[in-house]
């Protein structure tokens, strides 16, 4: 392990946490955070020259669409079924005196 993670360290990401973190709790974080750096830096004695970077596995296309009316908003439809209309809306009675 070439990577070691002080003490203050594991306090310090404590706090951003918001953990509070036991004795035992602080060592198996250090340690964990250890094999992540040393994980990565195995990660980077690869070659990826020439390979494009990426961010996703699959190919990710633009799902947004234009936003166009297709079969209108049917208010017409829907009013005609109303008991009472004023100004394409519903009139209803008054609640509130």
């Amino acid at each position: 392990m070439a990577n070691k993670i002080s003490d203050e360290t594991i306090e310090y990401v404590g706090i951003l946490a918001k953990l509070e973190l036991s004795g035992q709790e602080k060592e198996d974080a250090k340690a964990d955070m250890e094999k992540m750096l040393d994980y990565i830096d195995t990660l980077n004695e690869l070659d990826t020259d020439g390979i494009e970077p990426m961010s996703h596995v699959f190919p990710v296309k633009n799902v947004f669409r234009e936003d166009v009316v297709t079969n209108g908003d049917g208010s017409a439809e829907t009013l005609a079924n109303a008991p009472l209309e004023k100004d394409q809306s519903f009139k209803v009675p008054k609640t509130i005196g």
